[in-house]
C-alpha cells in the first residue's frame, strides 16, 4: 500500500513480473528481471548490473564536480546580492510613493491591497497568506518586515509601479528604461530562485542592468560612471575581508582589459607613480592626454629608477637583457615625460625624480575628487613588469580620507612612495 492509499496491481502476462514465457519475460525464472526469490510485484533493492554499467546512484563527487559547484555558487551568490538590492530599493520606492496616497483612506496594510486593485487581488492575497504563515512559524525575525509590502516579489512591485506610473512619473524620467532593466533581470531572477546554472554572460548582463537601475532609482550617491571602478554590491558587503584590495590579476595584460589606461588615469586630480620605467603610464597614455590632464588641475609626480644606477644593471642581469638595454628604455621614458613637462604652462605641477635604491615594487597612486585607486606590482626576479601579478587597491580621493583605512594597503604604498620621494633627486 503506498502512502496515497493505492495498491500496486499484481503482475500479469503483459507487465513486468509476469510468467517467464510471457512477452518481455526474463529467462531463468526471473520475471521482468526480478531476481529469483523475490515475490511477484515487489521491487528489489539489490543493485543489478545492466551490461557493464552498475545500477544505483553515484554519490561521489570528483574535483571537476566540486569546481563546477563552486563556480555556480559564486555566480548565483553575486547575482543574488544584486537582485536583493534591487528588490529592496524598489520596495522602498513603491512604499514612499504609494503609501501616502492609499494609506490615509484604507489604513494599515490594506493600502497595499487597495493599490493592487482587482487585477492584483490574487497575488496580493497570496502575499498576505505568506505573511500570516511566517508570523505563526516565527520566520519574521525583524519587526520592520511585518507588513504585506515586504512579501511582494520583484515582478509584483514592478506591476504596482506600472499600474500607477502617473504617480511615479514626477520622480523618474524614463519608464521604458526601468522596464527594460527589469526585463534583463528576469532571466537571472528565475535562474537564481531555482538554483540553476548561471552563465557568465547572463551574470554580467544582470550586473550592468542592476547598476543602471539603481542609478535610475536613486539608490546610490551620484552616477556609478563617475568613478573609474565604482563600488559594486559584492565589494560593499564583503570588502572588509580583503582590506582595500578590490581585484587581483595574474599579469598586466589582464588588468588592462578590465581597467584601460584612460579609465585609470583619466580624470585624476593627483597622480603619483614609482617604478623602473613606468611603462603602464608612458606607453599607454599619450603625451597630449597627459598635458590636458595636468592643465585641468592634476598634480603629477613621477619617480623613475636612475638609468645610470647599479640597480638597473642588476635588473638587466635578472631578466637576461643585453647590457644597457633596460637603461636606454628608462632614459627614453624620462625624455618623453620631460617633453610633456616642457609643454605645460605651469611645469611646477609636473615633477620628475629618479632614485638609486633597489626597486621593490611599481605603483600608480591615482586620486580623483571623491575616490582613489592604486595599481601595485612587486618585481619578480625572472618576470618583466608586464608578466607580474597586479593588485588593484581602493583609496580615498583628493579631498582626504572618508572612511576607515587602518587596515588598508593604499596608505602603506603612499607612505613608501613619500619616503622614497624625499630621498630622490629631481630631473632638470
Amino acid at each position: 500500500m503506498s502512502s496515497g492509499g493505492l495498491e500496486l496491481p499484481p503482475g500479469d502476462s503483459g507487465h513486468e513480473g509476469g510468467p517467464a514465457d510471457a512477452p518481455g519475460g526474463a529467462p531463468g525464472g526471473a520475471p521482468g528481471g526480478v531476481p529469483t526469490g523475490v515475490p511477484a510485484g515487489a521491487v528489489s533493492l539489490a543493485p543489478t548490473e545492466v551490461g557493464s554499467v552498475r545500477a544505483g546512484a553515484e554519490l561521489d563527487w570528483g574535483a571537476d564536480a566540486w569546481s563546477e559547484v563552486r563556480t555556480r555558487a559564486q555566480r548565483a551568490g553575486r547575482a543574488y546580492i544584486w537582485l536583493n538590492l534591487i528588490e529592496q530599493r524598489l520596495r522602498a520606492v513603491v512604499g514612499a510613493v504609494l503609501r501616502p496616497i492609499y494609506e490615509p483612506v484604507h489604513g494599515g496594510d490594506d493600502w497595499v491591497v487597495a493599490a493592487a486593485g482587482p487585477a492584483g487581488q490574487e497575488w496580493v492575497q497570496r502575499a498576505v497568506a505568506v505573511r500570516e504563515v511566517s508570523r505563526r512559524k516565527g520566520y519574521l525575525l525583524d519587526p520592520a518586515d511585518d507588513n504585506v509590502l515586504s512579501f511582494l516579489t520583484l515582478p509584483q512591485l514592478r506591476e504596482l509601479m506600472v499600474q500607477h506610473w502617473p504617480c511615479f512619473e514626477p520622480y523618474f524620467d524614463d519608464r521604458r528604461e526601468i522596464e527594460l532593466a527589469l526585463d534583463e533581470l528576469e532571466v537571472t531572477r528565475n535562474v537564481v530562485s531555482r538554483n540553476r546554472a548561471l552563465s557568465r554572460a547572463v551574470l554580467e548582463q544582470a550586473e550592468r542592468a542592476s547598476a543602471r537601475l539603481l542609478e535610475v532609482l536613486g539608490g546610490g550617491a551620484g552616477s556609478p560612471s563617475a568613478d573609474r571602478l565604482p563600488i559594486d554590491a559584492v565589494e560593499d558587503l564583503v570588502g572588509d575581508r580583503y582590506a582595500d584590495v578590490i581585484s587581483v590579476h595574474p599579469d598586466r595584460v589582464r588588468l588592462q582589459r578590465q581597467l584601460p589606461a584612460e579609465d585609470l588615469f583619466g580624470g585624476a586630480r593627483r597622480l603619483d607613480a614609482i617604478g623602473i620605467g613606468l611603462n603602464l603610464l608612458v606607453q599607454n597614455f599619450s603625451g597630449r592626454r597627459l598635458v590636458r590632464l595636468t592643465e585641468a588641475g592634476c598634480r603629477v609626480r613621477l619617480l623613475f629608477l636612475n638609468p645610470a644606477s647599479s640597480a638597473v644593471k642588476r635588473r638587466e642581469r635578472e631578466l637576461g637583457l643585453r647590457k644597457g638595454e633596460l637603461s636606454r628604455s628608462v632614459e627614453m621614458n624620462i625624455l618623453h615625460v620631460r617633453r610633456v613637462r616642457a609643454g605645460l604652462r605651469d611645469p611646477s605641477r609636473f615633477e620628475i625624480h629618479v632614485f638609486d635604491e633597489t626597486p621593490r615594487f611599481t605603483a600608480y597612486l591615482v586620486e580623483g575628487e571623491s575616490s582613489g585607486i592604486a595599481v601595485v606590482q612587486s618585481y619578480l626576479r625572472r618576470a618583466r613588469g608586464m608578466e607580474a601579478p597586479v593588485l588593484v587597491l581602493r583609496g580615498d580621493g583628493a579631498r582626504g580620507p572618508s572612511r576607515d583605512t587602518e587596515h588598508g594597503l593604499f596608505p602603506t604604498y603612499r607612505e613608501e612612495f613619500e619616503s622614497i620621494w624625499e630621498d630622490s633627486r629631481p630631473v632638470s
